[in-house]
């Protein structure tokens, strides 16, 4: 599943912003941060919103493993459903999807420990790790990944951690062309490179912060991503 907001911008701000936040120690414009059991490159780094394009990440080998293992539990991907906090079928997202149970296997607790050094965020408040799959003609139109505080299902989904206030997304190979990750309120578009990943935050459940995202449409080859959304508190 996924949170889909609608993207309006209402005119005022009336939400606080989550502290502490997540993301990468960017003090003295680094070009490499120790994550722990990897060195991991920066490419690029905005400041509003906070977006760092991570280089590295993940081994060739770890992408591979993660395609292995994610392929036989492969379903259609789902989005919340905004009213009831439930999921859907939505046309907006066409790509096929499985979630991870936290911490099954070496390979995931290695992947935890080392995104919650990069990202200086707790394990146990993010939500388990995600495959996503797209064929050539699959997308993900652009959305936002918070739950929208308007909507009558979202007190559901935060009794589970709390809001979301953070994403990364790594990509697990490189399409032959297309399944860029776009920004449309930045102008950006991230190419989707094996091993690297992008990283956002949004401080808060709103259209101001300019975390409006989605999946390109995938032209030629395929596309594998692994997501992970980072919480507020404990997800359990």
């Amino acid at each position: 599943m996924d949170g889909m907001a609608d993207p309006r911008m209402p005119d005022a701000t009336p939400f606080p912003r989550v502290l502490p936040q997540p993301g990468p120690v960017l003090d003295g414009a680094p070009t490499r941060i120790d994550a722990g059991d990897r060195t991991v490159d920066v490419l690029l780094s905005l400041a509003q919103p906070r977006l760092v394009l991570l280089g590295n990440l993940l081994s060739p080998e770890e992408c591979t493993a993660l395609r292995e293992a994610a392929s036989p539990r492969l379903e259609r991907s789902l989005t919340v459903h905004t009213r009831t906090g439930g999921n859907e079928l939505n046309m907006r997202r066409t790509s096929d999807g499985m979630f991870f149970e936290r911490s099954e296997s070496a390979l995931l607790r290695t992947l935890e420990a080392r995104l919650s050094r990069l990202l200086r965020w707790p394990a146990r408040n993010c939500e388990p790790l995600q495959v996503l799959h797209y064929h050539p003609g699959t997308q993900y139109e652009p959305h936002y990944d918070y739950f929208d505080p308007a909507e009558p299902g979202t007190p559901a989904m935060l009794q589970r951690g709390g809001q979301r206030v953070a994403t990364l997304v790594m990509y697990l190979n490189t399409p032959e062309q297309g399944g860029g990750t776009i920004f449309p309120d930045l102008g950006l578009e991230v190419a989707p490179r094996q091993g690297n990943a992008v990283f956002f935050r949004y401080d808060q459940p709103h259209p101001s912060t300019r975390t409006l995202h989605g999946g390109a449409p995938v032209l030629a080859g395929e596309k594998w991503v692994a997501t992970q959304w980072l919480r507020e508190r404990h997800f359990e």
